[in-house]
């Protein structure tokens, strides 16, 4: 049978655009539809503009710090709207961009809801395609507990878009979208309080990692609330939103934001009209070669659950359309090791495996830790500490993990990503000179376990 295209991919997300752009320098016939934006949550609503507003955030420390340095800076005055604008115009750029890219790549680009009318149909805007096969990668999707009063709650699709910055902030959730949006909102001048129903955030990370962000965030004056949960949200007469807790405690604030999970955005996909399969938690079910259980269609991203970061869909997108078109050059996706940032303030990278993992996959470790004032903070009054840390295999002396909570945390661990994807042991950590005098060089000078 003849098809329309040799592949269509449902959505133009950073796992979709690198999918067909690459599809089509591999000589085949792609289109992409798209009803939102270019470039998906990460361009859009995630990671890019996250980013900007965590480097405006940073200033507060900046200006305090730089009197150590001789610097005197007087009346330094933050506007909310002038930040929000300048990342707008930032991302309408980007959109631009991903639009060249997919257009000067040969792809046709459809601009409107794709919805599945069978294994090789979609229908776009009433127009029916074919396809000899689908790619599925429209992504993820915040949502908020069905509390009372959850409408008058927000997500991060709303929080880049506030007219004004909230004076008072109620953060619910425990991931790292919940502690990187606390850390926006106090440090650009909002009183914020950072809720969460488990016993400490973060969970999945190394607990040495958690306990040394908790302390540095109190160091802050950030409120932390564990134990907590929203029972329900009112607003009162003078526009201020109440939220009554679990214990019964009333706080009150004028923007509750949640980042308590997302889920696979499926809405009006038409899956009911294939035989593709959701697992137990409601993504997209597929095999290792990311097929779904209708092997024409395929899918990627956060749609399918798995590890739910942008380079992840890039690398899974890349794997699909060489199988599919260049199988010569296919290999699979190896999800250990993934190098991973969380651009809380401080921030955090992390790579490997944590303590607690390690031992429960019952390796015997050995662990190297030191906790420092960066040298940055020495002319300062400023009293945070840096916290760095490595898990070795007793064993094989092959370092398992590497964490690290401290300024360019992320920048430092993507260094230290490849070595632990080449099998690094500490003898070679050890015998690697230091770049000084750097934070950096800390990773290759710890020569004492601490257990």
């Amino acid at each position: 049978m003849a098809y329309d295209f040799d592949l269509f991919v449902i959505g133009a997300g950073s796992g979709g655009v690198r999918a067909a752009r690459f599809a089509a320098g591999f000589g085949a016939k792609v289109a992409v539809a798209e009803s939102r934006y270019l470039g998906g949550t990460c361009v859009n609503v995630g990671c890019v503009p996250k980013k900007l507003l965590v480097y405006g955030a940073h200033f507060a420390d900046d200006f305090e710090q730089a009197s150590g340095f001789g610097w005197s800076l007087e009346d330094a005055q933050f506007d909310w709207g002038q930040l929000i604008a300048n990342k707008n115009r930032e991302i309408e750029r980007l959109n631009g961009i991903y639009r060249n890219l997919l257009l000067n790549s040969g792809v046709t680009l459809l601009e409107g809801h794709a919805r599945l009318t069978g294994a090789h149909e979609v229908e776009v805007d009433g127009q029916r395609y074919s396809a000899e096969h689908i790619l599925i990668a429209t992504g993820g999707w915040p949502q908020i507990p069905d509390i009372p009063g959850k409408e008058l709650a927000i997500s991060s699709n709303e929080a880049f878009y506030l007219k004004d910055l909230p004076k008072r902030v109620l953060v619910v959730g425990g991931g790292y979208i919940a502690v990187e949006f606390a850390g926006i909102f106090q440090g650009l001048g909002a009183k914020t309080s950072l809720l969460y129903r488990g016993d400490l955030f973060l969970r999945g990370f190394d607990g040495a990692v958690r306990e040394h962000l908790k302390d540095e965030l109190e160091k802050r004056g950030m409120d932390l609330q564990f134990n907590t949960e929203i029972r329900s949200i009112e607003k009162q007469a003078d526009g201020s939103l109440k939220a009554t807790l679990n214990d019964g405690r009333e706080l009150i604030a004028d923007c509750v934001f949640y980042a308590t999970g997302r889920r696979p955005m499926l809405d009006n996909l038409g899956l009911e009209n294939t035989g593709v399969e959701l697992d137990s938690r409601g993504f997209i079910r597929v095999d290792e070669l990311f097929q779904t259980t209708d092997p024409w269609i395929l899918a990627i991203g956060d749609v399918i659950g798995r590890v739910q970061l942008t380079p992840v869909a890039l690398a899974e997108g890349m794997a699909v359309v060489r199988r599919l078109f260049k199988p010569e050059q296919y290999r699979k996706v190896d999800y250990q090791n993934i190098p991973t940032a969380v651009f809380s303030q401080p921030p955090i990278g992390t790579v490997g495996l944590s303590e607690e993992q390690a031992r429960e996959q019952g390796y015997e470790v050995s662990i190297f830790e030191s906790r420092f004032r960066p040298m940055k903070l020495t002319l300062t009054e400023c009293q945070e500490r840096t916290l760095m840390k490595l898990v070795v295999d007793a064993k094989t002396d092959r370092v398992l993990g590497c964490h690290m909570v401290g300024p360019e945390a992320g920048e430092i661990i993507q260094g230290l990503g490849i070595a632990l994807k080449a099998g690094a042991t500490k003898q070679q950590f050890d015998e690697t000179i230091g770049v000084h005098p750097t934070a950096a060089e800390e990773f290759v000078t710890m020569r004492t376990s601490v257990r």
